[in-house]
């Protein structure tokens, strides 16, 4: 046992503590722990219910939406208009195009037509000089001439031999020798030849002296038709040389840009609508603002690219007004007749292994996977040949998910407005 001296240091400072606490001190700490306690109890016992509630809520909802049927977009089928609008990309084209070469040899002198020019058929677009032909001209011309003298010359010689036979032939039998007279006779046929071989010098040189005389008219390079100059390669002193081989250079291009043509490539699933001529057609452009010609197919290709799938069409438009230049990107609008009387949009083909299919929301709710035939498709709107009927409804971005005999929740036709038929782009 340990004794308490009341004279060490300290032990009058803790007998005051002492007597420093009031009475009931304890009780009152006591009352505020269970207060505490009580209210901690409380708010466990809240936030416990509160979470078995939201529990007890998300099993109702999620039971309630498993036994619910899934939602789906259905498209009903109604009969597809008569005709189809196709948009196509098109290239304008001249009507005629040529490159102008130059037919002699010699240096540019003039030329009178230069780029962007309307010219019209015979029209001088340059001149040429030819000094080598015209020296060769002359040339023949003094051949001409030395064979018409030729020809003088042969006629007096065969006129003389002539007459001489023609005096052997009538003298008296004795006075000369038949040996005489057959020379004679051979002479004047002799003479004669030469006399034809000098007129056919004559007409060979002649010959000759047209053809240079020919040649030089195209010393004046002129338009073949009426058009525009599309291209200029010449200048004053260029030496030309005749022909159009891969080392000579065409003086002028000239293209005929009134009518023109269209060149525009139609897929094969509408070849067989767009092979008859006659087919109207409406050409714009995205750079002309109010540009509208109308055209029609005026001939094609009567055959499909088998790299590209698609046939070549040709379309005539008038270009009084030169507002079309050859080369420029355009759009040619098509009004076709003859198609699919079933169209649906895009979204509603499902494609697998067996081929297309599209799900077909049955009238007691039930999705059946239906096998169809595709006619055409534009990329918004399919023609569908075989396997669907006017007035199924068709559901549209079906999910992987469901399978064939579920039943879902049709909404109402949104794709109603997404029917509205789009041409092509």
């Amino acid at each position: 046992m340990t004794l308490t001296n009341d004279h060490e240091p300290g032990a009058a400072s803790r007998r005051e503590k002492t007597r420093a606490i009031a009475p009931g001190t304890g009780g009152k700490i006591m009352r505020i722990v269970a207060v505490i306690v009580i209210g901690l109890g409380v708010g466990f016992f809240f936030v416990h219910r509160q979470k078995n509630d939201a529990e007890a809520s998300l099993v109702e909802a999620t039971g309630k939406e498993m036994t619910e049927a899934p939602a789906v977009n259905v498209f009903t089928i109604t009969p597809s208009p008569g005709t189809q609008s196709l948009k196509l990309p098109g290239e304008t084209a001249a009507w005629n195009e040529t490159a102008i070469y130059a037919r002699v040899n010699g240096y540019v002198a003039k030329w009178f037509a230069d780029i962007g020019d309307n010219v019209t058929a015979g029209q001088t677009l340059a001149l040429i000089e030819t000094p080598e032909l015209d020296a060769e001209l002359l040339a023949a011309k003094a051949k001409l001439n030395s064979a018409i003298a030729q020809v003088a010359v042969k006629q007096a010689r065969a006129d003389f031999a002539v007459t001489t036979d023609k005096r052997w032939r009538e003298s008296p039998q004795g006075v000369v020798s038949d040996q005489e007279r057959e020379s004679k006779k051979a002479g004047s046929a002799e003479a004669l030849a030469e006399l034809n071989a000098a007129h056919a010098q004559v007409m060979l040189q002649q010959a000759d002296v047209d053809r240079l005389t020919a040649l030089t008219q195209f010393k004046e390079v002129k338009a073949p038709f009426d058009g525009t100059i599309v291209q200029r390669q010449i200048d004053l002193g260029n030496l030309v040389t005749a022909g159009s081989t891969a080392n000579t250079t065409s003086l002028y291009r000239l293209s005929e840009n009134s009518p023109m043509r269209i060149f525009v490539y139609a897929p094969q699933s509408v070849a067989h609508r767009l092979m008859k001529a006659g087919t109207g057609a409406v050409i714009t452009s995205a750079d002309i603002s109010g540009m509208r010609l109308e055209g029609k197919v005026a001939r094609t290709a009567r055959a499909i690219n088998p790299q590209s799938r698609t046939i070549r069409i040709e379309i005539d438009v008038p270009n009084t007004d030169r507002t079309l230049v050859p080369g420029m990107y355009v759009q040619a609008d098509f009004e076709l007749t003859g198609g699919a009387q079933i169209q649906i949009p895009a979204a509603a083909m499902l494609y697998r292994s067996g081929g297309p299919q599209v799900a077909v929301v049955e009238p007691s709710g039930a999705v059946a996977f239906r096998d169809v035939t595709i006619a055409s498709d534009d990329g918004n709107m399919v023609s569908i040949g075989t396997g669907l009927s006017v007035g199924e409804k068709v559901a549209l971005n079906l999910s992987s998910q469901i399978a064939a005999g579920v039943k879902v929740k049709a909404n109402s036709d949104d794709a109603k407005s997404a029917s509205a038929e789009k041409p092509v782009q």
